[in-house]
């Protein structure tokens, strides 16, 4: 699949008669005029839809089996629409996470997993990407139920891309090898990559299945077991495709899965002596005590893609109609929701007030309302405690007297719907362009020459991505290359691709995933030296 933006895949809209949606349902969203109105005019959903998906899994898996938490509790999941219980969820914690892992342990020593062909796990891997595909639907119906992310988004662009990536890591798998090296003297000298044992894993909430097949994909090809960890936002769909990979085959204590909380189960998982290597995705400040508990237990490795307050810079020499639609993507794609969000957006001050009108007019068509329903871009925040978070930064923006052009609100009377909002006149000192919101909040900040904008554009603590958009080469390869972020996109946005690598400079975290970056945080290297007796050459 060649590499695209993520919105590339989003024309195609879902139908009607899906097997998800009632039949009154499906007249409902063929009609969405009954049902959502764009935010200009209130857009908030007057009722919504009942996903007919059913939740069948919601305890943990352990040992190729779904078990209660040891303890017996469980907790709620919401539908971020209505903050309404979804489903009960089994609560993992410390015991839960010393099972998974023992189950973990015994299947990478004991196990068939790591001693299988390379290609037989690849095999598994590739049944396991089919079955995504069967059960695309599902899937996104679920995402979206428990996330609030679009239906459309989930099923023609996340989905597709868990099985792609699956795919491309089951490629990978029987490619893994060592070297022959020459040494001075009269040895054989040769290098194996060997798995590096029990992977802990913890995943976020905004992009759940996509997370989950960046740390599971590469821990997998390379031979490991795994002991993941959902967010407790949104449990749902691992446990689903848990369920499919031991379809596929995938043999028991390999993938375990266990829901629960950060200060519990998390905190178990990082600081446990017999796992052997943490992957990490989420707040820098979370990244910060993972690192610690890591470190301070048996000092395992550590992978960590944090947060960011990625620039988008806009040059005078830009195409401003393209320039407005790709920046009002690069932020408020997911809901605001995504780590590499182009959340600074500087822009010359040459065009800065044409782009600052049609930036806030395209916010104002910009439709909200329930996930499930045909034409929405934007649903629900994941939950209310990020939903007051991206509110207390719009209000600390209004104080700042950074200019207010559309939004700020709530949408709606219920759930966590936020308007779409941008704010113009930000300087860099204000808060809306120092922290993550993580939410529909675009600031737009003016910018005179390239010098100092590259100064402006680094001067933060975040270092994920950035993006570029002129029509000079000359432009984009300097500044590309004096950005200090660990991705930058040249006149596009959020292209991802199973081979590419993403990570961040400085608090955006260390190591990298996807591509064939992510294999080495799941190996480890031997050196083997066998001295040679008269050899015939050395």
């Amino acid at each position: 699949m060649a590499a695209r933006r993520v919105s590339s895949l989003l024309p195609r809209s879902f139908s009607a008669s899906s097997p998800f949606l009632s039949r009154s349902q499906g007249r409902n969203l063929n009609n969405g005029s009954r049902i959502v109105r764009r935010f200009g005019t209130s857009s908030a959903a007057e009722e919504v839809i009942s996903p007919s998906v059913q939740v069948s899994y919601t305890k943990l898996l352990i040992d190729g089996n779904f078990v209660d938490a040891a303890s017996g509790k469980t907790f709620p999941t919401l539908d971020p629409r209505t903050g309404e219980v979804i489903a009960h969820v089994a609560e993992g914690d410390a015991e839960d996470v010393n099972r998974a892992v023992k189950a973990a342990r015994k299947a990478f020593d004991e196990g068939p997993w790591p001693k299988m062909t390379a290609y037989e796990r690849s095999r598994v891997m590739l049944r396991f990407a089919d079955l995504v595909e069967k059960h695309s639907e599902e899937l996104a119906a679920l995402e979206s139920w428990d996330n609030g992310k679009t239906y459309e988004q989930a099923l023609t662009a996340e989905i597709p891309m868990v099985a792609r990536l699956f795919r491309y890591y089951a490629g990978w798998a029987d490619k893994i090898h060592g070297l022959t090296v020459p040494a001075d003297g009269n040895y054989h000298v040769q290098t194996l990559h060997e798995p590096i044992g029990v992977a802990g894993q913890i995943i976020p909430w905004n992009f759940p299945l996509l997370m989950f097949a960046w740390k599971v994909g590469p821990a997998l090809a390379c031979g490991n077991t795994i002991v993941l960890k959902t967010a407790e936002q949104t449990p749902l769909t691992a446990f689903y495709v848990g369920k499919l990979f031991l379809e596929a085959g995938l043999p028991p204590g390999v993938l375990n899965i266990v829901s629960g909380f950060g200060a519990t189960a998390g905190a178990s998982l990082a600081s446990h002596m017999d796992v052997d290597k943490l992957a990490f995705t989420g707040s820098t400040d979370t990244g910060k005590v993972i690192l610690g508990l890591a470190a301070n237990s048996n000092l395992k490795p550590v992978t960590l893609e944090l947060g960011g307050k990625s620039p988008f810079i806009v040059f005078e020499d830009a195409d401003i109609d393209k320039a407005v639609e790709l920046a009002h993507f690069a932020l408020f794609f997911n809901q605001g929701q995504c780590c590499c969000a182009g959340s600074r957006t500087y822009v010359h001050e040459k065009v800065y007030d044409e782009f600052v009108e049609k930036a806030k007019a395209r916010a104002l068509k910009r439709v909200v309302g329930d996930p499930f329903k045909k034409g929405i871009e934007q649903g629900p925040q994941v939950d209310s405690k990020q939903f007051e978070k991206v509110m207390k930064y719009i209000r600390s923006g209004v104080e700042s007297n950074a200019t207010l052009e559309c939004g700020g609100g709530q949408v709606g009377d219920r759930g966590y719907f936020i308007q779409p909002t941008v704010f113009s006149n930000v300087k860099d000192d204000m808060l809306i362009a120092q922290d993550e919101i993580f939410g529909p909040v675009q600031s737009i900040l003016k910018f005179s020459d390239v010098d100092e904008v590259i100064k402006r554009a680094n001067d933060t603590r975040y270092g994920l991505a950035a993006g570029v958009f002129t029509k000079s080469l000359d432009t984009a390869n300097r500044v590309s290359r004096a950005l200090k972020a660990g991705t930058v996109w040249v006149n596009c946005f959020d292209v991802f691709d199973a081979a590419i690598p993403f990570g961040g400079y400085k608090m955006s975290g260390n190591g990298r995933e996807k591509g064939i970056y992510s294999l080495n945080n799941y190996l480890q290297v031997k050196a083997v030296v066998t001295p040679l007796n008269n050899p015939a050459w050395i």
